[in-house]
């Protein structure tokens, strides 16, 4: 059995009405000499993400500042320099290949970012607003050398007014100040590290998603959220915005964009009870349009797009009374691999909307129906195809573990917290209370997990309260691996390397296998260096690989039968030295045959049994 070999793939290279990045005739390439995806090798410095970044809330007017930037790296409390060291592609982390620089930022460093825009003449009676995506890990923003804000969070976007810090014509200058101490302080940062080995990787700091601009009216749309009900046959649509003198008007929508009801807002919400609701499942990932229209004394002033989707999460018994996740009342086995989101060139950033897309995509020809986005935020167009594509996810929290607190890492949780410093809670708690409300707009978010294997695990119970509060309509896994004796939470959860293995129950919860396997094979020309690679197990050919993650299938067939509800297979890529992916970390290679492992995949999810 040979293994496949992807086809180079072109990048997208269409840019939508408005998107215009900063130009230069700086000569970009990119730094180092790894290994780089086919959407990388053919990357256009002149047209980076030209997509629109916030499918779920879409006006029709904006303007990409992605492109090369001036950049700085100076001491930490250092003046904002007067010449930089060079051109940075945005928005490409510091030290990934694609930013064209390639070089670490210390904990006692500050990174400076500076480019200069126009503002169109026919937005400027409206309000500019500028937006980060995600900016690692402390931003502060500069317009025409006054300070508009800052902010700190790793993994969420954040907005500014800009308008009254814009001249009245010509060139505006902007300027971003970094600080980014990864492992060297409390911060959240996943799997990052100043030396990366094994399970940890390269650091990222800096600007890593798009950054971008669109004119508002001073009263506009802020905000909204669609929640479908307990029968997944009516939706709530709610919405934040100016109420005085204003009302906004609720478009449903099919999916080929016929109006099916129109409703004005009563006291912030719009309800709409569907006839002959057509439901969201992996198999049907059906999609309602939306627009919501803002009158301001009975005129338009505002419109945004977006969409929405029928589907409800609860738990179920099934004929043998085991506790099943169930979707739209009917019990799925959820099984999906264990998706890092990293990339050899662009480190936390794909190369292109191309290559978000094709992960998820893969993912499905695989046959599973759900991805584990593993201590990682991912930018709002992964999500959008993972609702698209028909695909569930369970968002873990990125962890806050401290190199200085050996990572505040314990295998064998017996259940006591570590002692985490008060300065580290609290910024947990800000950051996971921002990504729920960032990711919760998503149909295919599914399950919340606030804690991965005791990584800096604390106050498990109040997290798990605090999820809820935040979001109650999604189920709550309180430690995927690490939750073993407390009893929080919807789901109780097992790792178990390299074969899956029922190790612990609980009849009062869902029963989930979230790690395992970690079959390893090491594909020559397809690694991220030529030694030192591992995998929990390794074999040498695709064939071996396969006959190993068959044998794996059947032994959890039999925990899906004696109670098991999930399973998360690790891992959709290789990454850095890790090369236990079902992929190589360029993605040009999948190291079994797919037709056998979509088929195997699929025996698997048919294993659930029906609820009572």
């Amino acid at each position: 059995m040979k293994m496949k070999f992807l086809p180079a793939l072109s990048l997208l290279t269409v840019l939508l009405a408005g998107c215009e990045a900063p130009s230069s005739p700086y000569e970009w390439s990119a730094a180092g000499d790894r290994i780089m995806t086919p959407w990388a090798e053919t990357l256009d410095p002149s047209s980076v993400l030209p997509e629109y970044p916030r499918p779920q809330m879409v006006r029709q007017d904006w303007k990409s500042l992605n492109g090369l930037w001036d950049y700085s790296v100076t001491p930490k409390e250092a003046a904002a320099p007067e010449d930089h060291d060079g051109k940075i592609l945005v928005p490409f982390a510091l030290e990934s290949a694609l930013s064209g620089v390639g070089r670490h930022l210390t904990a006692e460093e500050a990174l400076w970012y500076e480019t200069s825009f126009t503002v169109p003449k026919k937005w400027r009676k409206e309000r500019i607003l500028l937006h980060f995506d995600a900016v690692d890990w402390q931003a502060d923003v500069r317009v025409n050398g006054q300070r508009v804000g800052s902010h700190t969070g790793g993994y969420t976007r954040f907005s500014f007014d800009i308008t009254p810090y814009l001249t009245a014509s010509g060139k505006q200058t902007l300027q971003v100040r970094v600080l980014d101490a990864t492992d060297d302080d409390t911060q959240p940062r996943g799997k990052q590290v100043s030396r990366p080995s094994g399970i940890w990787y390269t650091a990222v700091s800096g600007i890593w998603q798009s950054v971008w601009m669109e004119p508002v009216p001073a009263d506009h749309i802020v905000s909204y959220l669609a929640e479908a009900d307990e029968s997944a046959s009516s939706l709530t649509v709610s919405a934040e915005f100016p109420a005085a003198d204003n009302v906004v008007r609720v478009s449903l929508l099919s999916a080929e964009g016929k109006v099916l009801q129109e409703k004005e807002m009563a006291g912030g919400k719009a309800v709409f009870d569907v006839t002959d609701p057509h439901r969201w499942t992996p198999d049907d990932p059906y999609l309602y349009g939306l627009r919501l229209t803002l009158l301001h004394q009975g005129r338009k002033a505002d419109q945004v797009e977006g969409y929405a989707a029928l589907r409800s999460l609860s738990v179920v018994e099934d004929t043998q009374g085991y506790k099943r996740m169930a979707l739209n009342g009917t019990p799925l086995f959820q099984f999906g691999p264990l998706d890092q989101g990293w990339w050899p060139d662009g480190l936390y950033t794909a190369p292109s909307d191309d290559a978000l897309r094709f992960d998820v995509q893969k993912t499905k020809d695989f046959g599973f129906n759900m991805i584990r986005k593993h201590i990682k935020v991912e930018p709002e167009r992964w999500y959008y195809w993972c609702d698209k594509l028909g695909m569930l996810v369970w968002q873990d929290m990125p962890s806050i573990t401290d190199s200085r607190h050996n990572s505040w890492h314990q295998n064998d949780y017996d259940g006591t917290d570590w002692d985490i410093p008060a300065a580290a809670r609290q910024t947990y708690y800000k950051e996971w209370g921002e990504i729920i409300a960032q990711c919760r707009v998503h149909p295919s978010v599914v399950v919340w997990v606030p804690f991965n294997e005791a990584w800096a695990q604390f106050d498990t119970q109040a997290a798990v309260d605090f999820t809820r509060e935040a979001d109650p309509t999604r189920l709550v896994n309180p430690a995927s691996g690490g939750n073993f004796v407390l009893g929080a939470g919807d789901i109780q959860d097992i790792h178990h390397y390299p074969e899956p293995a029922p190790r612990m129950w609980d009849p009062e919860r869902v029963n989930v296998l979230g790690e395992y396997g970690g079959i390893g094979l090491a594909v020559e020309g397809h690694l991220w260096q030529p030694d030192r690679n591992w995998g929990y197990v390794q074999y040498k050919d695709g064939e071996q690989v396969l006959a190993e993650y068959r044998r794996f299938a059947g032994q959890l067939s039999d925990m899906v039968r004696l109670g098991y509800s999930a399973a998360v297979y690790t891992q959709t890529t290789d990454v850095e030295v890790e090369v236990n992916g079902l992929m190589t970390y360029d993605r040009k290679v999948i190291k079994m045959d797919e037709a056998a492992l979509r088929e195997t995949n699929l025996a698997v999810i048919a294993s659930m049994p029906s609820a009572k």
